[in-house]
């Protein structure tokens, strides 16, 4: 896949395109890249998920929790996952926000990156103000020879599916919900690093994850995992967040792997939470916290061992 950060986005091939933010890249995203794929391959046009970066909302601030569902880089493996020729994530800067909406469709999208087929979303808007929709590029796109497709809602529980309602399971650590909204376990990408290493000394050793520190998290806790560590997925206990009683002050995600022996520092890894075991806590004493993580350890195991009867 091909992968373009800068506004030099001209093209020699005709394409198909879908715009969005894609957020955590939801079953409404992954929607309108199905289809997108779809067009492309029937006319033989070049498939490409057209984004922004930073976030828009890192520019207007318009969100309490300015966080992503997905770090730039899980976001640009997973979509290089989908089979996705082009991946462009376009500058969002406070002229680009100014820019109107006719001047982005027609200059942007139909002239330099030769759109032949544009799919959006009902709700789609773009452009100064946010003036531009799904109407206006219906319109320009009858004027310009360019096949616009207006994608419905996704719904699930009677519910629209949107990032804002993932952000709202994973808060309230409902992440079957949230797993149900993005098509798969909510996860964190990161490099495996060297952390304090008290977990080898008390019987639990733990692998120690560095993620984007843009990336929203759920509440500080202790978690269910599956981690993949060289194309093999590994079930274990994860706790996220400042490990209090020894002392932590920054956020970490420290993850104990079942019958894991491996040493994989300056690794990446991505661990998948499947079930919220406890609130984060601090402890009296080190001995303390050996008892809970046996007791967090069980936990997990005793629900592995249940999903995987369950799907027997």
């Amino acid at each position: 896949m091909e992968h373009i950060q800068s506004d030099q986005i001209g093209q020699t091939r005709p394409t198909a395109i879908t715009l969005g933010n894609f957020d955590g890249l939801h079953l409404g995203h992954r929607k309108l890249i199905g289809r997108m794929q779809q067009e492309a391959k029937a006319q033989q046009l070049r498939s490409v998920v057209f984004s922004f970066f930073p976030h828009p909302m890192f520019l207007f601030h318009n969100r309490e929790n300015l966080a992503l569902i997905m770090s730039p880089e899980e976001k640009k493996r997973a979509i290089a996952a989908m089979g996705v020729d082009l991946y462009v994530e376009y500058p969002f800067t406070k002229t680009f926000a100014a820019m109107a909406p006719e001047d982005f469709a027609c200059g942007l999208l139909f002239e330099q990156m030769k759109c032949r087929v544009l799919v959006v979303g009902e709700n789609y808007h773009f452009g100064a103000k946010q003036k531009g929709n799904a109407a206006l590029l219906e319109k320009l796109g009858k004027e310009h020879g360019v096949k616009v497709i207006v994608i419905p809602p996704v719904m699930y529980g009677g519910e629209r599916v949107s990032s804002t309602r993932v952000r709202k399971a994973l808060s309230d650590t409902n992440l079957d919900l949230a797993a149900a909204l993005l098509s798969r376990p909510y996860g964190i990408y990161g490099e495996v690093i060297h952390g304090k290493q008290l977990g080898r000394t008390i019987g639990f050793p733990t692998i120690n994850v560095v993620a984007d520190p843009e990336k929203l998290f759920p509440p500080n806790g202790v978690y269910a995992t599956k981690t993949l560590v060289a194309g093999r997925q590994y079930p274990g206990v994860t706790n996220v967040g400042v490990a209090p009683t020894v002392h932590g002050t920054k956020k970490i995600v420290e993850t104990y792997l079942f019958d894991f022996h491996q040493s994989v520092y300056g690794s990446c890894v991505e661990t998948a939470l499947y079930r919220f075991i406890r609130p984060e806590q601090k402890f009296p004493s080190v001995a303390a916290l050996q008892q809970q993580m046996q007791a967090d350890a069980a936990a997990a195991r005793e629900y592995f061992e249940e999903m995987d009867e369950n799907q027997r």
